[in-house]
């Protein structure tokens, strides 16, 4: 699959390949036992921390509505998740295909009354940043160990959120487990993933997300484990493996 290099290179946030890898999963994103089946499963959890650690949306003539930014939102699970709790949602990726994946689906699948609005975008956080987007809030799950420079990525997306807002993000700490079970047995054992979908050595440990956030004027205000079970993925202080956190943004 070719990638448009005028759109898809250059920048901390993006790196070619991985948008092509990506790119070629877009037509089966949204369906639950394909190859993103372990994003649908972890999809409820995600969804429900960002409603306890996030702004609450905010809409009618005596208030703005509140902005939110998906990035790196593939074809769409937590961006119209997230609309669906009333934010308005820029979902925001830098494959083509995915965000033509995204539009079809929300397109067959049209969100409830009282849902907030819902745009997606094919490009780059540094567009938008070029061009002084600004969010209240900003999530990036399951990002930010697939980009060319996470400290980098982390100040740019800091750039664009207002005083006071927050950034999700959600990942994989670099332990000797997630090597086994997230990329040897997730990948090559239960191909639970694509082979090839993540490189162990771009994950990235809780220390090291408090330190590029730091640096990027943010602080972690609450973190915690994401672990499957029998029953679905739940929140544990197990963050071993998948963790998510918040950053908050100076008021």
């Amino acid at each position: 699959m070719q990638v448009n290099d005028s759109v898809h290179s250059g920048g901390p946030s993006v790196v070619p390949d991985e948008i092509a890898r990506f790119s070629a999963l877009a037509d089966r994103w949204w369906d639950p036992s394909g190859p993103m089946r372990p994003l649908h499963a972890m999809n409820g959890l995600r969804l429900d921390w960002a409603r306890r650690h996030l702004p609450a949306p905010r809409a009618g003539e005596s208030a703005p509505v509140t902005r939110l930014l998906d990035i790196g939102c593939g074809a769409g699970l937590a961006s119209e998740g997230l609309a669906r709790m009333g934010y308005d949602v820029l979902g925001l990726d830098a494959s083509e295909a995915a965000i033509e994946a995204a539009r079809a689906h929300v397109q067959a699948h049209p969100l409830p009354p009282g849902a907030g609005r819902l745009a997606y975008r094919a490009g780059s956080a540094e567009e938008l940043r070029a061009e002084g987007a600004r969010f209240d809030a900003i999530s990036a799950l399951e990002v930010i160990e697939h980009v060319a420079d996470p400290a980098a990525f982390l100040r740019l997306l800091a750039d664009m959120v207002e005083p006071g807002g927050i950034i999700i993000v959600s990942t994989l700490n670099r332990t000797l487990r997630s090597l086994a079970t997230a990329k040897i047995g997730a990948e090559y054992i239960l191909r639970l993933l694509p082979v090839g979908t993540h490189e162990w050595r771009k994950f990235i440990t809780p220390a090291e997300l408090g330190a590029f956030a730091g640096q990027a004027g943010l602080r972690v205000s609450d973190i915690a484990g994401m672990t499957p079970g029998l029953t679905g993925w739940r929140e544990s202080r197990d963050l071993g493996v998948n963790y998510i956190a918040s950053l908050a943004v100076p008021g």
